[in-house]
């Protein structure tokens, strides 16, 4: 079997959900059905991180949120697929897009409506918080959990992978 770090250096694209993922999960509503979600600022630097050492970030989110808009856009995020109720769609088209193999892509989810994508993914990933079977079809699971630097965790692992740690950090020892 593959190792997962021989999974990693293939990588030339990583997905994630919103929702358990870049978030704990947990939604909040105003009195006047504002939403709000917390993001770590952990996870979007090790997200920028990843985009400047050539690897393409996506989202893919089965809700729709302007929360996850501004973010994504304050990120650099290209690729920014919203209220997919069946993922394998957008996941296809970012694939063609980038014109890419499974095996180059890394998929993190939390839930069922992940599950499609771990199981086409070359490198699946989920969070210790999320249900058990998640678990069962990820070559991964990470430490931190959703929303609490899971995402920054899955980047640096990737990066330090493909060998690219010691130059993306590179500017930040002078």
């Amino acid at each position: 079997m593959q190792s997962i770090i021989d999974k990693a250096k293939q990588v030339r694209l990583l997905i994630f959900d919103v929702d358990g993922v870049l978030t704990s999960g947990i939604l909040f509503y105003g009195t006047h059905g504002t939403e709000f979600k917390n993001f770590h600022v952990h996870d979007g630097l090790g997200m920028k991180l990843l985009q400047n050492a050539g690897i393409s970030i996506a989202i893919i989110t089965s809700r729709e949120s302007e929360i996850v808009t501004c973010r994504m856009q304050d990120l650099g995020i290209e690729y920014l697929y919203q209220n997919q109720p069946d993922k394998i769609l957008a996941y296809e088209d970012v694939k063609k897009k980038l014109k890419l193999t499974n095996q180059q892509i890394a998929y993190v989810g939390d839930d069922l409506p992940d599950l499609p994508l771990l199981r086409r993914a070359g490198l699946a990933i989920t969070v210790p918080n999320a249900p058990k079977i998640m678990q069962q079809y990820a070559h991964w699971t990470t430490t931190a959990k959703g929303g609490e630097g899971a995402a920054r965790e899955v980047c640096d692992f990737i990066i330090e992978a493909q060998g690219l740690y010691s130059t993306m950090i590179e500017p930040y020892l002078r």
